[in-house]
Order: C-alpha cells, then structure tokens, then sequence
C-alpha cells in the first residue's frame, strides 16, 4: 500500500511540474502626440470639422446625411444611423440645449496606428454643456471614429 501511495504522490508531482510558458511582450503601446494646430494640413482640418459638425447639425435639424465611402470607414458608416443619432440627440438636446458649434482645441497623432486626432469643444446654449467630440481621422483621411465625451482638461485615450 505504501508504494502504491508513493507512486501516486510521484505521479501527482510530475503532472502538476509547472510547464514553461512562453511570455509575449505587449506591443509597446501606442504613442500619443500633441501636434500644433498648425502643423496639420488646413484640407484635413476642414474635413474633420465639417464631418463632426454634420453629425451634431442631426441634433437641431433632425436631418442627416449619410457618410459615402470617401469620407468614413466602414464601420462609421454603419454605427452612424439616423436613428442611433436621434437617440443621442434626444438626450443631448434636453441636457444641453441647441448645438451651436464646434471649436478645435487639441490635435494628437497615435503613431501606434497613425490616425489623426481632433478634439473639439461642443458648444451649446445651455452653459452646464461642457462636451468634448473626438474625431478620428485614418492615413487614408477617412474618419475612423467619432466619439461625444464629457470634456476633461488633460487628454486620454478612453
């Protein structure tokens, strides 16, 4: 019985040896860079503005138009719907008032996947609003993300 029982626990500890695990390094995460507002293409600004502002217009006009293919990816295309934009707008209407306009205030670069990103300050009538939107711009100057925030002074990738 007792050499049943050593090899057992022998049996045990050889399945329960720890096997080498092979550690992949993280890729070193993306690098965000605060770039001038003059340093990035007038052309690239305007096309950020207008697409971010079209997407906030929904909100006073009730009315959007769609993104084409040379302007968003596909993605935005298909997350960006009049419907999906009524919604928020129901809620951002009755919190913040009428969309006024968009103001540039930060541009960063992520090297990591080399988008373009544009920080703008959502104003609107009701003073309380104090609305970030983040408009994403790919290499191929399409928007690859639109995203409404809380506005919080220094930058982060949420």
């Amino acid at each position: 019985m007792k050499k049943v029982i050593i090899v057992f626990s022998i049996l045990i500890l050889i399945g329960c040896k720890s096997k080498n695990v092979v550690t992949t390094t993280e890729p070193e995460k993306a690098k965000i860079e605060k770039l001038g507002l003059s340093e990035v293409n007038e052309s690239q600004k305007n096309k950020a503005y207008e697409l971010g502002k079209r997407v906030l217009m929904t909100c006073n006009t009730s009315k959007f138009k769609p993104f084409n293919q040379s302007e968003a990816t596909e993605s935005v295309i298909k997350n960006t719907t009049e419907e999906r934009l009524t919604k928020t707008c129901t809620r951002f209407r009755q919190y913040y008032g009428t969309f006024i306009d968009l103001q540039l205030v930060e541009i960063y670069k992520n090297n990591f996947d080399g988008t373009t990103i544009f920080r703008y300050k959502a104003l609107y009538t009701k003073k309380v609003a104090n609305k970030e939107l983040r408009v994403s711009m790919n290499q191929e100057n399409k928007v690859s993300s639109i995203k409404s925030l809380d506005w919080v002074t220094p930058f982060s990738m949420k």
